[in-house]
């Protein structure tokens, strides 16, 4: 079957730093953090006190106050996003082929807010007290769902629960989806709303947190040689995905081309990435092969890059295995070290900004790294961003239970 090739014409995100994506590019390039204070709960006696929270949170303009009040804060960031990103791509859904219009969107948790909320209801009210819209509230696939009876989009629909590699394993099925034919068009992504006290208490006890409550903006050091853990961070991305003769056919707008898709198991730890890099590497170069490119000719890469000891040194071994001598000519950077980790949401934020990456022809910095670790000592584009030629460049997300994706996306060519 003749592959058909797939381009990005939609962008939307809610993020700590901002809910515009022309806003959050260019706070991103200022080195900017939206890393703060716990807000949305009583943190005062957590051993962390910080996060990527999405403050001020409002849907109005997007949802009414019924509609809202059904959703789960996770879904709702996924609805303001989609909305956003269709907004973006000017499509009219009621001129296509509502079979031919899909969504697949990822959640490392869910509602994970609903499911405390109700919980604690249940314990101390009774269970005839219990919402008769928890579940369709707390699982996975709301947001798939919520989108599609939104939009009246009757294609695939589908939700992915992979960890940290959520909305990356997402877009890529969603691009699958467009390649072999499925669907003319697709709205993917990922969200996550963990911010609540089970999901920092149960991070904190795993010691995967960073501790700095006294310089949160300074605290997601990815690859520094300072770094103590990843900083939790909630909110979604959503990218519209369409077949490139039908974007073209009505005129869009095309930020990038998606070129290849990789996914791989490390099958050891649950938790504990393999410090050989093996797993990752394996995606990621089955991503490169997908699109057929040479590794010689990637030019960015956002990395997974969580601050932890073990994943910052696992993700620099896995690039030098794929490119060898050319993982020092590269450019990386990991834009957590401004927004945090969002868990399953992480890889579509993070597909956003490679995205703007090719766009804008510039790679997005790392901030706070100022300590270069020894066992990492590739270009990841320390505390400034850099003008560069960005034709080529890869997204990597890797979580939780061994799943690691990547995707390559880039500059359309003819």
């Amino acid at each position: 079957m003749q592959r058909r090739r797939v381009v990005v014409t939609g962008l939307g995100v809610v993020t700590s730093l901002s809910r515009q994506v022309d806003d959050l590019w260019q706070r991103i390039c200022r080195g900017e953090s939206g890393i703060g204070p716990i807000t949305v709960f009583d943190a005062s006696q957590f051993p962390v006190r910080f996060a990527g929270e999405v403050r001020n949170w409002s849907t109005e303009g997007y949802l009414s106050n019924k509609e809202a009040r059904r959703l789960d804060r996770f879904c709702q960031f996924a609805m303001v996003a989609g909305i956003d990103a269709v907004r973006d791509a000017g499509i009219d859904f009621q001129q296509c082929d509502s079979y031919r219009c899909g969504v697949i969107v990822g959640s490392g948790i869910g509602g994970l807010n609903e499911i405390e909320t109700q919980h604690e209801r249940l314990l101390t009210k009774g269970p005839e007290r219990v919402s008769a819209f928890t579940i369709p509230k707390l699982m996975v696939n709301a947001a798939a769902g919520q989108l599609s009876i939104h939009f009246g989009l009757r294609g695939p629909n589908a939700a992915v629960a992979s960890a940290c590699a959520s909305a990356s394993h997402a877009i890529g099925e969603a691009f699958q989806a467009i390649r072999y034919g499925e669907a003319e068009v697709m709205l993917t992504g990922g969200s996550e709303a963990a911010l609540t006290p089970m999901g920092i208490a149960g991070f904190a006890q795993m010691r995967a947190l960073s501790e700095r409550n006294d310089e949160p903006t300074r605290a997601s050091r990815p690859f520094d040689k300072d770094r103590d853990g990843f900083v939790l961070a909630e909110g979604a991305a959503v990218l519209v995905l369409e077949e490139l003769e039908f974007a073209r056919a009505r005129g869009a707008r095309i930020y990038a081309e998606l070129a290849g898709y990789g996914a791989s198991a490390d099958a050891g730890h649950i938790t504990q990435p393999d410090q050989s890099g093996q797993g990752p590497s394996h995606a990621m170069l089955r991503a490169i092969q997908d699109a057929g490119v040479a590794p010689e000719q990637m030019d960015y890469i956002n990395a997974h890059g969580t601050a932890t000891p073990l994943g910052d040194v696992a993700e620099t071994n896995a690039i030098k295995r794929v490119f060898g001598q050319h993982a020092y000519r590269l450019n990386v950077s990991s834009t957590k070290s401004q927004l945090g980790h969002l868990l399953g949401a992480s890889g579509a934020v993070e597909a956003v900004l490679t995205v703007l990456a090719i766009h804008h022809q510039t790679v997005p910095p790392t901030i706070n790294l100022e300590t270069p670790d020894p066992d990492c000592d590739l270009n990841y584009t320390p505390l400034e961003p850099v003008k560069r030629p960005v034709r080529v460049a890869m997204s990597n997300s890797f979580g939780f239970g061994g799943h690691n994706a990547s995707l390559v996306f880039r500059a359309l060519e003819t």
